[in-house]
């Protein structure tokens, strides 16, 4: 059976959480294709960071290098896929590094079983949330808002890269940018939607324990 080790980092730097992952998809790929070792990489990145996908414009990061660097923000070009994103703290952000070989999976099914673990950890939080048609994420809402962004990278059938939810980031730092690239979507927090402050701590071990439900090939 397949295991999967979680790895807390914390508060980091995203270049230090990039070259983790990369080198741990190298470990995996090393080990054939029926190798059924995992990692779920979970961190906060402090300092911010806005990243730029393979299908990004530009355009879509409204706010100059002056106004970034004023507020801390690094930017980095990324090889996932989609458009553009923002990470800082307040937000839990997960790199699963998978093997979909070893789980018999597919990157369609894979995004969503993704999505269903993050529709989940908001469901224990009385926050209904659901998938958009056509548009990769969790929403919530009348609007609807999005709450957690996802794009995924995929190297000889291993996962890197992830998800991204909004606990109680700064939402004014989405104002620097056209989230995902959609020009009229609106992003929330677990905080704004729950009227209070709520902890990335508290959330945690929600989000493992129903990353695991999900992923349900994958022992503890």
């Amino acid at each position: 059976m397949p295991s999967i080790s979680v790895i807390n980092l914390g508060r980091g730097a995203y270049a230090d959480a990039l070259a983790l992952q990369m080198r741990l998809v190298e470990q995996i790929k090393s080990r054939g294709d029926d190798c059924g070792e995992a990692y779920l990489i979970l961190v906060e990145h402090d300092p911010p960071v806005i990243t730029l996908g393979k299908a990004a414009k530009p355009q879509n990061v409204v706010a100059d290098e002056a106004t970034l660097a004023a507020a801390g923000i690094e930017v980095h070009q990324v090889t996932r896929g989609g458009d553009v994103t923002y990470h800082g703290p307040g937000q839990i952000v997960g790199y699963p590094i998978v093997n979909l070989r070893a789980l018999d999976s597919d990157v369609r099914a894979y995004v969503w079983r993704l999505e269903e673990t993050l529709i989940r950890v908001l469901g224990r939080f009385d926050i209904e949330a659901f998938r958009r048609k056509g548009l990769t994420g969790v929403w919530v809402g009348d609007c609807p808002c999005k709450i957690a962004a996802i794009g995924v990278a995929v190297s000889r059938w291993v996962t890197y890269h992830g998800f991204a939810l909004n606990v109680d980031p700064n939402l004014a730092h989405f104002d620097l940018i056209v989230p995902c690239g959609i020009a009229d979507a609106e992003v929330t927090s677990m905080a704004a939607v729950l009227g209070r402050p709520i902890t990335t701590a508290e959330v945690k071990p929600v989000l493992i324990e129903c990353f695991y439900e999900v992923f349900d090939e994958f022992q503890r």
